[in-house]
């Protein structure tokens, strides 16, 4: 029988990273006493960090707004990305 996967709730894991970021222990330990997984723990901090760092993941209404913007703006037909000469034609 699969194991039911266990929720926690955004300020439950908030200061779980929290706690493994002010007191320095490692991920292990914390879950360990938090009860948590140590590589879901693992994952908070790295989101967290990549976050902080602006590398985080684009929320469902952000990718939604870039989707919409993307749709309005005109295709001029060729893509900055297409070429590795950074000065096309010069």
């Amino acid at each position: 029988m699969p194991e039911k996967r266990k929720k926690y709730d955004r300020e439950f894991r908030e200061g779980a990273v929290r706690i493994v970021e002010e007191t320095n222990k490692p991920i292990a330990q914390v879950a360990r006493d938090l009860g948590v997984n140590e590589g879901t723990l693992g994952n908070w901090v790295q989101r967290a960090r990549a976050a902080r760092e602006g590398r985080g993941e684009l929320s469902k209404d952000d990718y939604e707004e870039l989707k919409r913007l993307r749709a309005e703006v005109p295709s001029c037909g060729w893509s900055v990305m297409s070429s590795s000469d950074p000065w096309p034609g010069g």
